[in-house]
């Protein structure tokens, strides 16, 4: 069993917000798409004019940097394709850079109090 959250969040190339109209409603359509593919559950999505948001629930196995490199790259790819706007003001979609961070049930307070707790034992 396991319960393992990301939070993840990335913007296009210098911040532009392109992320709206047909391309914000694409952009969700092929992000739902490609988490079916690879395994992984869209909990949360918010796609503002200039970045990105998800929670994302996945198995142990798949690391936030490939599910990253997965959804970028994808969404990237086809976007770029239905839209030639897209081609001719960023030489590419996506910054290289992200953020992530892990969310779980239990929160980092009552892990390390539990692991504390432990040396008595």
């Amino acid at each position: 069993m396991y319960n393992i959250g990301y939070h993840l969040i990335w913007c296009p190339k210098y911040r532009r917000p392109v992320l709206v109209g047909e391309i914000e409603k694409r952009l969700k359509e092929l992000l739902k798409t490609k988490a079916e593919e690879i395994g992984i559950e869209i909990v949360e999505m918010e796609v503002m004019p200039e970045h990105v948001h998800l929670f994302v629930k996945t198995k142990p196995t798949a690391s936030p940097h490939w599910i990253i490199q997965q959804l970028k790259g994808y969404t990237s790819r086809v976007l770029r394709q239905e839209f030639p706007k897209l081609r001719t003001r960023l030489p590419s979609l996506w910054t290289r850079s992200y953020y992530v961070e892990s969310v779980g049930h239990i929160s980092e307070e009552t892990i390390k109090r539990y692991i504390e707790e432990q040396k008595g034992k």
